[in-house]
């Protein structure tokens, strides 16, 4: 049953207000974060052209890397229902949807601010899917922790209208689902009351919406984003690289004095400078009183030793291989297998993630077999998608390990090719369409031999009858 249309601006109006707030007190710092924007470095008021400069260099963004070294192991690349025959078609709708590109997407906004979203909608010729970021979107359920699917979801995203003297306006464009429809409102871009401008139905009996949490195991303070946590080491290596920039700019040399000289001056009463200073060149005084000295650089040591400290911490918190984030001397002349161990703990945080992204990408492609009208693939509880093996291994071991497993464990060797990385549900059935083939034509020939080797006694009898 539709909400009526006082009901519907009511919630619209009400999970903006959830949206904006959660932005304003914590997304939007994030997103400054990921793309930069944001640092902690002191500039006074008085500061110079210079000192603004060194404070743009001392950015050493950090945290992107983060999240793309987790991402970069994340792609879905098959889908296994538990009857192929009957819910296969599934996973088109995704590439229908341009899923294999759009999925990163989906993951970096999760790894980034703790979650993400995905609505699908019945379509023509396929169903829609639409990937938000948590900026962008807001669900909110009976029963966080249990509930798989939200009372209502919220889409806001820019737009623009005409007004009534035909001037083009910026308004903000709100799409409200629950179980039954979608309500399309506008609103003003910061703030207002939304308008109903259309009712659509989808008539899918759940609310198609479908979220992805960073930590999906949390049960207690929700999920957490991978950048978060690491802002202020990201503030400390700001701060060290500045320091360092400074000490380079200012104090990195050797600067020389001299004392018990007039110094002369021009015409107009300003000093002159007395030593010109060069490699080549050799100070001299004709004062007995002149007294020559220097003082001594300021070592850079401590400011690198700093910000290699903090890299290391990062990498140790965000569990990162310290090689990913150019941390020096972390890594020098590894064996595979060392190289493997070094990114053991990136692999099992890849393979938690894996596990909840994973029963949300299954949800999401349930849900498009529902707007698609095939039950059987919204009853497939048991599908499974085919994550890509991103771990360092070369391609001669894993054929040594596979061919093993066929001969010593007797395991079919059809069974192991989905296990080959890279592989495709493409890639398995043309090589199941090739296999048939080479079996049937293995048939025939195997047939026409046998053919042959029963005519040839009659042709040996009429040999032998012809040569008596």
């Amino acid at each position: 049953m539709a909400l009526s249309a006082d009901d519907a601006v009511r919630v619209a109006a009400h999970l903006r207000k959830v949206l904006d707030a959660e932005r304003q007190n914590r997304l939007d710092r994030i997103h400054g974060y990921l793309r930069g924007k944001r640092h902690r470095i002191y500039v006074p008021r008085s500061a110079t052209h210079e000192y603004r400069e060194l404070v743009e260099q001392a950015k050493v963004n950090i945290l992107p890397l983060v999240v793309t070294e987790i991402a970069q192991n994340l792609f879905v690349e098959g889908y296994r229902p538990a009857r192929k025959a009957e819910n296969a078609a599934v996973w088109k709708i995704g590439q229908a949807n341009r899923m294999d590109a759009r999925q990163s997407g989906i993951y970096r906004a999760a790894l980034g601010y703790g979650l993400a979203y995905a609505t699908v909608l019945p379509g023509q010729p396929t169903p829609v899917i639409r990937p938000y970021s948590p900026r962008k979107f807001v669900a909110v359920y009976d029963d966080p922790e249990a509930d798989e699917w939200p009372r209502f979801g919220l889409a806001v995203s820019p737009g623009s209208a005409l007004d009534d003297g035909g001037r083009v306006r910026e308004v903000a464009r709100l799409r409200l689902l629950d179980d039954t429809h979608v309500y399309h409102f506008e609103a003003p871009p910061h703030g207002g009351l939304p308008r109903l401008v259309e009712i659509a139905t989808h008539g899918l009996g759940v609310c198609p919406v479908v979220r992805w949490l960073n930590e999906s195991g949390d049960v207690d303070d929700g999920s957490q984003g991978e950048v978060e946590p690491l802002i202020p080491l990201q503030d400390q290596l700001d701060n060290t690289t500045f320091g360092l920039l400074m000490a380079q700019q200012y104090a990195a040399f050797k600067q020389r004095w001299v004392t018990g000289m007039a110094i002369a001056e021009d015409e107009t009463g300003n000093p002159v400078e007395p030593l010109n200073a060069a490699v080549n060149r050799l100070w001299q005084a004709e004062s007995p009183d002149a007294r020559f000295g220097e003082f001594s650089e300021t070592n850079l040591g401590g400011y690198l030793g700093s910000r290699e400290s903090t890299l290391r911490l990062i990498s140790s918190i965000a569990q990162i291989p310290p090689h990913a984030i150019a941390s020096s001397g972390a890594i020098a002349n590894l064996s595979a297998e060392a190289l493997a161990a070094i990114e053991a703990g990136l692999q099992r945080k890849v393979a938690d993630r894996k596990t909840g992204f994973g029963e949300s990408v299954e949800q999401m492609l349930r849900l498009a077999g529902l707007a698609a009208g095939d039950q059987a693939a919204w009853r497939d509880t048991e599908a499974q998608v085919v994550w890509r093996d991103t771990e360092s291994r070369s391609l001669a071991q894993i054929a040594d390990a596979l061919g093993k497993m066929a001969q010593m464990l007797q395991i079919p060797p059809r069974a192991l090719w989905e296990r080959i990385p890279g592989v495709t549900d493409q890639d398995l059935q043309r090589w199941e369409e090739l296999a048939r083939e080479a079996d049937a034509m293995g048939r025939l020939e195997q047939l026409m031999n046998r053919e042959v080797e029963d005519a040839e006694p009659g042709r040996a009898s009429a040999d032998t009858a012809a040569s008596g």
